[in-house]
């Protein structure tokens, strides 16, 4: 079965369908490898292709898709405005197995939407509009979005909706805040639950995702299709088999402090660049140590973000991880995913 087919199947099968949400430069090939090992999403997106006049898909990026080795379906997400870049790009990428081409509306980088892309173009409707047209008469397999609610305000998302109701795209994800709004408190899922309602395609739900009962209150609050996770996949990659047992009416396993402390290790393993200095690779993974120390006690965080070594991280490590207590992996309880709830 080719990897569209089985995108449509899971999107018509009766369970919520759970994605791993594009973070670029950390969503990568190699970690797509790690979270598989934890249970995994059911479907994966790329880091966003960036397309321009004379650009074509990156190869690094083009390995999560021909190196897959999760043998679940991965999306394709491009990002850009140039209306012929973006059929040419898409046109070649569906020469790959992908289960979806994907367009990006909702990148919050200023570097990004001051070039009117990403979330940049949700101030120019217009150019949306032309783009889906062209895009849906260019691809042949489904066709997805993910946006924002809109630029500056949630007022916006009614003439989003519209939009997107005009155009017969296969699957709407939406992040439920604002470009303005970056990752600040104050996600909308009753706008997410009105998007749901109201189009004729398939709903994710995307923002704040961080623990299992919190999902299944958010899938039964918005009648959405799935979840979209990023951040609260990389900080708990139990998180989908959590869900999972959670919607089968199970008590969802929590990992050990070392459970945690292998799942780093393996970070770092996949992580490891030849011929980079110690103190880069210290750096990047204090990219994913991020998000994970959110969910570990708070020292934790301010310890790890101080260190520069190879010793002295796993030190740091082993020093609040190296034991067998359970541990919910979630925010702490003033943090900002923690004071979002979904809707009822």
């Amino acid at each position: 079965m080719k990897p569209h087919e089985t995108f449509s199947n899971l999107l018509r099968a009766g369970a919520p369908v759970l994605s791993l949400a594009p973070m670029q430069d950390v969503t990568t090939l190699d970690f797509m490898r790690v979270v598989a090992r934890y249970g995994g999403p059911d479907v994966y997106w790329t880091e966003f292709f960036r397309v321009h006049g004379d650009s074509r898909p990156e190869k690094w990026i083009l390995d999560s898709i021909t190196k897959n080795p999760t043998g679940r379906p991965v999306i394709a997400q491009m990002i850009g405005n140039d209306i012929p870049a973006l059929v040419r790009n898409a046109r070649l990428l569906q020469q790959y197995p992908v289960a979806a081409i994907d367009l990006n509306l909702g990148c919050p980088a200023p570097i990004v939407y001051r070039k009117c892309a990403g979330g940049g173009l949700l101030r120019d409707l217009p150019r949306i509009d032309a783009i889906l047209g062209a895009l849906r008469d260019a691809v042949s397999i489904p066709l997805t979005v993910k946006t924002r609610l809109g630029f500056e305000s949630p007022a916006e998302f009614e003439a989003l909706l519209k939009l997107f109701a005009k155009h017969p795209i296969d699957l709407l994800t939406v992040h439920a805040r604002t470009v303005a709004q970056m990752y600040r408190p104050g996600v909308r899922y009753d706008l997410i639950a009105q998007a749901a309602r109201e189009l004729g395609c398939p709903v994710f739900a995307n923002g704040n995702v961080h623990s299992a009962a919190q999902a299944q209150a958010l899938l039964a609050g918005t009648g959405v299709r799935g979840l979209m996770i990023g951040r609260g996949a990389i900080r708990n990659p139990w998180l989908f088999d959590q869900i999972r047992a959670q919607l089968r009416g199970e008590k969802p396993a929590l990992p050990t402090g070392r459970d945690v402390l292998s799942y780093i290790r393996e970070l770092w393993e996949s992580e490891i660049t030849p011929g980079v200095k110690e103190s880069s690779q210290v750096m990047r993974m204090k990219k994913f140590m991020n998000f994970i120390g959110d969910g570990v006690e708070e020292p934790f965080l301010h310890a790890i973000r101080r260190v520069s070594t190879t010793a002295d991280f796993f030190g740091t490590c082993e020093r609040f991880l190296d034991h067998d207590r359970r541990l919910a992996l979630e925010p702490a309880p003033d943090s900002e995913a923690a004071v979002d709830a979904p809707a009822a």
